[in-house]
């Protein structure tokens, strides 16, 4: 079954820091980029951060330039979004999406999504 998965969401103070997985099944991220996007409620869903296939090549959106890290460990099968120095702002439900592809792509370009993680951040 060809899936992603998310985990790592949760509670967290204003300030705090997360770790966000996606892992992969049924397919190997070596030939995938990989995309983080998140929704708050009653916004639409937007792009975070990408990854290229071969790690090369990253994209952060402004508003989390300098906070958050993408990576991508293909031994692992696994991607991940380190976030730091959390805001409010930041409380939405985060998901991970892969296209196969060298470079990312825009939303909604991926061909598989995780059901998403939510993150909550407290002032």
């Amino acid at each position: 079954q060809l899936q992603l998965v998310e985990s790592g969401g949760g509670l967290v103070q204003f300030g705090g820091s997360l770790r966000l997985s996606c892992a992969a099944s049924g397919f190997s991220l070596d030939y995938y980029a990989i995309g983080w996007f998140r929704q708050a409620p009653g916004k639409e869903r937007e792009g975070v951060s990408c990854i290229g296939s071969s790690d090369t090549s990253t994209y952060y959106a402004d508003s989390v330039k300098g906070r958050f890290t993408i990576s991508k460990d293909n031994a692992k099968n696994t991607a991940y979004l380190q976030m730091n120095s959390l805001k409010p702002e930041d409380t939405a439900v985060y998901y991970c999406a892969a296209v196969r592809s060298s470079g990312c792509s825009p939303y909604p370009y991926y061909d598989y999504w995780g059901k998403g993680t939510l993150v909550t951040v407290s002032s």
